[in-house]
């Protein structure tokens, strides 16, 4: 069934800004150069107006042991700032939040994946799908409904 036609669809456009985290008891998986990197059905997801869910998985369901804490940083205005991770050669496949702004301190020891950077990020078995343009990590799959930002000219949006 699509999107559109699902019980469960959700419009993007019908996310809060400033984003909402909520618990998500959803069989989330990710797998990395052959292995299995995650598994955890005690994810928590951040919606944000224009943006498919992000998936934050709890480092307990992670394989820490594929990772390494990456260079750099980045800001944002509502979760505060953010670190990166890499799994092998590949660099900032994830971020976290390690002191996360008021507001969002569930998202303290979680980490979230880029679904174009993993070898495959899956959501109660369905392959997701990549948000448009690289920068943003929302997950797309048959649940949410666009259009996404992201991609060429919705970085005004």
């Amino acid at each position: 069934m699509s999107a559109a036609g699902s019980a469960r669809a959700e419009s993007v456009w019908a996310y809060p800004r400033p984003p909402r985290v909520e618990p998500s008891s959803e069989h989330v998986t990710v797998r990395f150069a052959g292995r299995c990197l995650a598994d955890s059905r005690r994810a928590l997801r951040v919606l944000e107006t224009s943006h498919p869910p992000v998936y934050y998985l709890p480092q307990a369901d992670i394989e820490m042991s594929m990772l390494r804490r990456g260079n750099g940083a980045s800001w944002c205005e509502f979760k505060g700032t953010a670190v990166y991770w890499g799994c092998g050669r590949t660099q900032a496949i994830g971020w976290s939040y390690p002191d996360p702004s008021p507001g969002f301190e569930q998202l303290r020891d979680h980490i979230a994946f880029h679904p174009g950077r993993v070898e495959e990020a899956r959501v109660d078995g369905e392959p997701v799908a990549p948000q448009e343009g690289g920068f943003y990590g929302g997950w797309i799959t048959s649940r949410v409904i666009g259009p996404f930002k992201g991609g060429p000219g919705t970085h005004g949006w």
